[in-house]
């Protein structure tokens, strides 16, 4: 675990940088968006000999409030992913995501547009993760690290955004099974910080990249209770709360001036799911 520990941060200071600048932001605005959701999906998971998981889920997202865009879905998450437990303590996974991301605007022709890109709506994601877990009686208490990489295959200016944005997540969880029960409780907290964050998205002490160096930030946390049902030996239904805070500095650099335009994002989002689980 030392081990593992010393690469992880030898990581992070070589993904992060930390440079030092001499200019300023144009304009900073703020905006705030609150939101609920309702999320569905499936898991399914096939067991094999030695601890190794194949894991495949499929997850659609709708908005319901604010309701009135051009389209409710928001966006889909389609999962395949390998698992290994070497020890009863520790878990190692990897995995690929598709994402498909929805539309939202009251405008036709931008919907129309929209979908008639790929490069506007599906989106790509690798990860890795490292989890440590303790049984105790009824009780199951797990620590997770998970580094994550979301590609695009647009075009995009470098100084505003990544083609490919780096960040570790952290989650603490904790389930706890009713005895003589085929009912599971459980929730879990999860916080996610950039780790390569382009220099002019990186946070400055009273915005003034004059006098700060820039670095990277907390870009969202999130929350989750929730209720698992065991049908039977390979049927679970699975019902949940989320509440998600994200934090995101969008940046402009005009094209006439070349000024810097910052806006910090804030959304509020809660969501009521369900999820089937398949096991075999």
């Amino acid at each position: 675990m030392r081990k593992f520990a010393f690469i992880l941060l030898l990581f992070i200071c070589i993904v992060v940088p930390a440079p030092l600048v001499a200019w300023e932001y144009e304009s900073v605005e703020t905006e705030k968006n609150t939101s609920l959701q309702l999320r569905t999906g499936a898991e399914f998971t096939k067991k094999f000999a030695h601890h190794v998981h194949l894991g495949i889920s499929e997850e659609l997202r709708f908005d319901l409030v604010p309701f009135g865009a051009a389209t409710i879905f928001d966006r889909s998450f389609t999962t395949v992913s390998l698992s290994y437990a070497p020890i009863d303590y520790l878990k190692l996974d990897a995995g690929y995501m598709l994402k498909i991301i929805g539309a939202q605007t009251t405008n036709s022709e931008k919907v129309s547009s929209h979908w008639s890109d790929a490069n506007e709506f599906i989106k790509h994601r690798v990860f890795f993760s490292i989890s440590g877990v303790y049984k105790l009686e009824d009780w199951k208490f797990s620590i997770r690290e998970r580094v994550l990489c979301d590609m695009r295959t647009d075009s995009v200016n470098p100084l505003e955004k990544n083609k490919y944005d780096w960040t570790l997540r952290h989650r603490l969880s904790v389930e706890y099974s009713i005895p003589a029960r085929p009912i599971k409780t459980y929730a879990w907290i999860e916080f996610a910080n950039t780790l390569n964050a382009p220099e002019y998205q990186q946070k400055y002490r009273d915005n003034n990249p004059e006098k700060y160096k820039g670095h990277q930030y907390l870009e969202r946390i999130r929350t989750c209770v929730g209720v698992k049902y065991r049908v039977d030996k390979k049927n679970t239904l699975n019902f949940f709360y989320r509440l998600d805070y994200g934090y995101q500095r969008d940046i402009n650099i005009t094209k006439t001036k070349g000024n810097i335009e910052l806006t910090e994002v804030k959304d509020y989002q809660n969501a009521i799911g369900f999820i089937y689980e398949f096991d075999w």
